[in-house]
């Protein structure tokens, strides 16, 4: 169900003092398998100190480079991005997942659109395989991208950002905010927050010309940066978010206070790669990914945090109550798609496809 497959390192380059380019070796028969969106990322798994250790990181490649890299950066007690910063080296075999992920937008050649991106630290990996793709793809379109970070030698893909802003003079415009650096132009100082926004819209940017934006960060910046963007004018079905997992908390399931009705148990039914696997579990007490987990069933997930998606399926028979969401848009979850992660089942049957996308 995982559809882990060992991939060789084929480089490794330090981009910034704690961040590094991984760039994998696809294999000829894996090709289709790890064709990738622009805005998709990669779950990847390790044993590390004898236990398996997944992180979900973008793919920071556009379309047209049929490179398969991700950008890794070092965080305060990760266990994953600081084994990786420390080992990892060309010629090493890591398992990977194939490409998820939806945040992207359908393009066309024929589009004259001017997308808009916010992006903060490494949030920029989503970003940039965004922009690579929408410029190439298409000629008549425009972006703009405001880029916050501390100062400028935390930027990452800095060297890349220069050269597409050389490549698309007149196409891609790229501000960057820095907290920590002064800069000439005081209104670029400071971080990208809601009263960054307002003051940039009023400005700055014209909203009017804009036909999606794309945000990627920590959680609080995504929330002000969509407040604030719905506030002046651009409908919630025009933005896109990709959350940073580690910006996360971790929060317990608080069980409801309401009796349970029917039974207390679930008759819980997955249906994986056509394959239908049952197990009962209590209601309301764990989630369905770790209820299964504890049954020995080879689950599908990363983040464990809502975050990631990577555990996406569709509820079609029963219901679940979902503790967190940071994945799922609203069209989603109304055509019945849950995290399993976050799941947690209400009613005396649930069955959950994790084979359907749409």
């Amino acid at each position: 169900m995982s559809k882990f497959h060992p991939l060789t390192v084929a480089s490794v380059k330090n981009e910034t003092r704690d961040t590094i380019i991984v760039t994998f070796d696809v294999p000829g028969d894996l090709e289709q398998d790890y064709r990738y969106m622009q805005g998709q990322h990669l779950t990847l798994r390790a044993k590390i100190n004898n236990e398996d250790v997944r992180r979900s990181y973008s793919i920071c490649s556009g379309v047209q480079d049929r490179a398969l890299r991700v950008a890794i950066k070092r965080v305060q007690g990760g266990a994953f991005s600081t084994w990786a910063n420390d080992t990892l080296k060309p010629g090493a075999v890591i398992e990977v997942m194939p490409p998820m992920g939806h945040f992207h937008a359908p393009l066309d050649a024929e589009n004259k659109r001017h997308y808009l991106g916010f992006a903060a630290g490494s949030g920029i990996t989503p970003m940039l395989s965004i922009i690579k793709t929408t410029l190439l793809t298409e000629p008549h379109s425009s972006f703009t991208l405001l880029y916050g970070n501390r100062a400028s030698s935390s930027v990452i893909f800095k060297e890349e950002l220069a050269e597409l802003k050389d490549l698309y003079l007149d196409r891609f415009k790229l501000v960057y905010v820095m907290s920590r650096e002064q800069q000439d132009i005081e209104l670029f100082n400071g971080r990208i927050n809601r009263e960054k926004c307002e003051q940039l819209f009023k400005s700055w940017i014209s909203l009017e010309d804009v036909d999606m934006a794309f945000i990627c960060g920590p959680e609080q910046m995504m929330h002000e940066v969509s407040d604030a963007l719905q506030a002046n004018g651009l409908p919630k079905d025009r933005i896109k978010i990709e959350l940073f997992a580690a910006s996360v908390p971790k929060r317990a399931h608080v069980p409801h206070m309401h009796p349970i009705v029917g039974k207390q148990d679930c008759e819980v039914t997955l249906i994986v790669d056509g394959a239908h696997v049952n197990f009962t579990m209590e209601k309301d007490k764990e989630s369905v990914l770790d209820a299964a987990l504890r049954q020995g069933i080879e689950m599908r997930y990363s983040c464990k945090a809502g975050v990631c998606s990577t555990c996406r399926c569709k509820v079609v028979d029963g219901k679940v109550d979902m503790d967190a969401n940071y994945a799922l848009e609203d069209y989603e979850i109304a055509r019945g798609f849950a995290l399993s992660c976050q799941s947690f089942p209400v009613t005396d049957k649930l069955v959950m496809d994790f084979d359907q996308d749409t």
